[in-house]
């Protein structure tokens, strides 16, 4: 009888690369023909790595250092392989990491279970590979997984084999009945939940993706704006109430400068500079996609940039998100402006009035809202194009039309 062997191969990441250009080093662990990869919490310039060996080059300053952490790892995970092929039970790579972790094995391969074991490993990549809110928005998954599973099962967790198709239909009919939520939402539920199921495959604890043939609700979506007419009202009112004539002038500015409030929050006098055209650009990096994106300040954000000048490194006076859109919900009423008013409504307002209404080339409004693929941008903002072509050619008729008669 062949006996299997434990494969352990340390690697790097050159697609992770940080700001110093340093590169994270993981190791993979291969048994029985299944693989399971872990970070190493350690990191190397790409040029001080030997692939072969895989270990850090003399050159590097730390490279006794981050070696020995990788002995110590190796031999730790050839500690955990021994003492598991010493209990002479049947164990997966899954068996292999949770030991080496301080997890235990597991007694039953479980759903809520195994969510909660792949919750605590993401948890330990937030701000490595991970941001803390991505992490949020899978612990906010949890809570639908666990009431779903009580409510449909009668038990706290059952079997990741029991899994099929149909149970995401059932999960799909229960938060839309249940929990009163939007087909939006749930597919987002859905899609982190595939997640740690398709590393339940990858890991051995199922043969194959029971949600492979799952396909999501399409949604279609209505782009709000400002029509020109509205955010020339919103422009030219004023408010005795500091507060309300600060949102008013920082909804303005996102009108003309597309930023969503995370970026308008923290908007600094380092992040204004000047560009190859002598004009003024926002320089700054996408919270969301992490891209770097730079936007040309129209006059209107300009002067609203002088009005506001602060003594510290934020351009903008702080307010928090939750009074910003409760103060625009205040202004709307004032105004007469009916639509719900957000900062986002305002970055659409900048895709869609101030730009694509322009005559600004889609690739250029994408390139300007900082989208991370052109598509995100053609089916947002697609119809509003055609809108404008529906426009202009109603115009051109007319005209053509008086053009003949005279």
């Amino acid at each position: 009888m062949k006996t299997k062997k434990l494969s352990i191969l340390f690697v790097i990441k050159q697609s992770k690369q940080n700001k110093r250009g340093l590169c994270p080093i993981n190791f993979r662990i291969t048994y029985n023909k299944k693989r399971k990869e872990f970070s190493t919490g350690q990191f190397v310039n790409p040029k001080h790595w030997n692939s072969k060996v895989q270990r850090v080059l003399s050159k590097d300053v730390n490279y006794n250092y981050i070696n020995g952490q990788l002995s110590l790892i190796a031999q730790k995970l050839n500690n955990t392989f021994l003492k598991l092929q010493l209990q002479q039970d049947e164990f997966n790579v899954g068996d292999i990491s949770n030991l080496y972790f301080g997890w235990g094995r597991m007694k039953e391969d479980t759903l809520v279970s195994y969510y909660n074991k792949y919750l605590a490993k993401i948890s330990k990549l937030i701000g490595k590979d991970i941001k803390e809110p991505t992490y949020k928005k899978f612990e906010y998954v949890k809570g639908f997984l666990e009431s779903f599973v009580q409510f449909k099962f009668k038990t706290k967790d059952i079997a990741l084999k029991r899994l099929e198709l149909l149970f995401l239909d059932d999960l799909e009919y229960y938060l839309k009945t249940e929990r009163n939520l939007g087909q939006a939402t749930i597919n987002k539920i859905i899609q982190r939940l595939r997640r740690p199921v398709k590393e339940a495959v990858s890991e051995g604890y199922l043969d194959k993706d029971p949600f492979m043939l799952y396909k999501a609700k399409t949604i279609k979506t209505r782009v709000v704006f400002l029509s020109p007419e509205e955010l020339q009202i919103f422009e030219k009112a004023t408010f005795t109430q500091p507060k309300l004539q600060l949102v008013k002038d920082l909804f303005i500015f996102c009108c003309y400068t597309g930023l969503a409030y995370n970026e308008l929050s923290r908007l600094e006098h380092k992040h204004i500079q000047k560009g190859f055209d002598d004009m003024l650009w926002i320089s700054m990096k996408r919270e969301k996609t992490s891209k770097d994106f730079s936007i040309p300040l129209l006059p209107q954000a300009e002067v609203l940039i002088d009005k506001h000048q602060s003594k510290g490194s934020l351009i903008f006076p702080k307010i928090s998100n939750q009074k910003y859109n409760s103060y625009l919900k205040e202004i709307g009423a004032i105004i007469g402006v009916e639509k719900k008013l957000t900062t986002h409504i305002a970055r659409k307002t900048f895709a869609s009035t101030v730009l694509l209404y322009n005559d600004v080339p889609m690739e250029i409004v994408s390139e300007l809202l900082g989208h991370s693929s052109m598509k995100i941008t053609q089916d947002s903002y697609g119809k509003i194009v055609q809108k404008k072509i529906s426009l202009e050619m109603v115009r051109l008729r007319k005209q053509t039309k008086k053009d003949i008669f005279n």
